[in-house]
């Protein structure tokens, strides 16, 4: 009997050490998990992690509920988060990776290059409805938002909105990748990215946060010397994680890692 008990146990520690540690989460985060793990599995080629994006919210909701193992999430946890986590007896760990300075994108043809937070706000709760009234031709803006479940959301909300609702009605996109691709394609669009997914397809404006006396673009060296106003931190979050999980975070917080971090476009925590 109590040989088949050590077995028992020895294979489920056997079991545990060896499963896939599942990531799961932010869009943002997305492209430097999936680059870190690349670089990751040059030192560890056994290494077993899974990746999925869906957006923050996803990812901590399936945090709690036990079906990943590490949330990767572009806003901080909310209170009532953090709340069912307590209620749930987990203990929750935060991990900050990475900064990221969020980009305000237009059609490459749009004329206008520069926006004050306060534009930005009438914009995107319908306010301001014609590239004409902030200084650009004729045309019909066309917002883009990410969904609710986004952390990217809720931070744009909270940092360029001031709180305030979106417009009724606005179009929104379940992954960045379907922000860059409608902007591109629609002249009258504008629409907000993590830094990592501005590419030749859409145009980066600058933004003022004080009333238009001073325009930042959003750079790396912009973000790093803080002049750029609408940077955040991005998040690991995870309550049990095996060693596997925890060398992966380890590698993403060493100088290999921060070095993949800048690589994508986004800031190193040091």
């Amino acid at each position: 009997m109590k040989k088949l008990v050590l077995t028992t146990l020895t294979y489920a520690l056997l079991t545990s050490s060896s499963f896939a540690q599942k990531i799961k989460g932010s869009d943002t985060v997305l492209p430097l998990t999936q680059k870190a793990l690349e670089a990751y599995k040059k030192e560890r080629p056994a290494a077993s992690l899974s990746i999925t994006g869906g957006g923050s919210g996803v990812g901590i909701s399936a945090l709690l509920n036990g079906t990943t193992d590490i949330a990767q999430s572009s806003r901080r946890i909310k209170f009532d988060e953090r709340q069912k986590f307590a209620e749930a007896g987990k203990q929750l760990k935060e991990v900050i990776i990475a900064y990221d300075a969020l980009s305000i994108v237009v059609h490459p043809e749009n004329k206008v290059t520069k926006l004050t937070r306060e534009q930005l706000e009438g914009i995107f709760t319908g306010k301001i409805k014609n590239w004409k009234e902030v200084g650009g031709e004729d045309l019909k803006i066309i917002p883009y938002s990410r969904e609710t479940s986004s952390g990217t959301y809720e931070f744009f909300k909270e940092s360029v909105l001031k709180n305030k609702n979106y417009m009724n009605g606005i179009l929104s996109m379940p992954a960045t990748g379907g922000i860059i691709q409608s902007v591109s394609q629609t002249k009258g669009a504008i629409s907000y990215v993590g830094f990592a997914y501005v590419n030749s397809k859409v145009k980066a404006v600058q933004v003022s946060y004080d009333k238009g006396k001073t325009y930042i673009a959003p750079t790396f060296e912009n973000a790093k010397n803080k002049s750029y106003p609408i940077v955040r931190p991005l998040f690991y979050y995870y309550t049990q994680i095996n060693a596997e999980g925890k060398s992966f975070i380890d590698f993403v917080l060493s100088p290999k890692g921060q070095k993949v971090v800048a690589d994508v476009g986004y800031l190193p925590i040091k």
